[in-house]
């Protein structure tokens, strides 16, 4: 008795404990991310269309939208990943990585990849999440290997 006890208990603790959807921060309010690309600082745009928590790890969310480089236009598919979470009173990080695959269309077509750091501040009077930072550091690679680019994108 006290095994199934201590199972039920157990099973209870693992239920609260999971992620909230989060999906709806990675839509950045319709709005697209902009940064660098480069060693000149080329202009990015990234827009994210769709977000989604994945139901076998909620961790875990795929996401697809476009970037934009110059003229040079990209559907892509990929995923955020968190790996930490930290909560100190008013004002929460959560740290993870993204990978988001374009389009096969050619040589400026490829994979960026690398961290993200998503920052918030919680109003308690208000009970929302305000001052939203999400910045993405990572590299942008072309699948035929020749170009790879360093690139830092937020949501300014």
């Amino acid at each position: 008795m006290k095994k199934l006890l201590l199972f039920f208990v157990l099973l209870s603790g693992l239920a609260f404990a999971q992620m909230p959807n989060i999906s709806n921060v990675w839509l950045n309010n319709s709005r697209a991310y902009t940064g660098t690309i480069g060693n000149q600082n080329q202009e990015i745009k990234l827009k994210i269309d769709i977000s989604e928590q994945n139901r076998k790890n909620d961790q875990e969310y795929f996401v697809s939208g476009y970037t934009l480089v110059g003229k040079v236009y990209s559907k892509f598919e990929g995923k955020f990943t968190i790996t930490k979470y930290k909560d100190a009173r008013k004002k929460g990080t959560v740290f993870g990585e993204y990978e988001l695959a374009e389009e096969n269309k050619g040589k400026h077509s490829g994979i960026l990849k690398g961290k993200f750091v998503y920052t918030f501040q919680w109003n308690k009077d208000t009970e929302k999440v305000e001052n939203q930072q999400i910045e993405l550091i990572g590299n942008w690679k072309s699948y035929d290997g020749t170009m790879d680019f360093k690139t830092r994108i937020g949501n300014r």
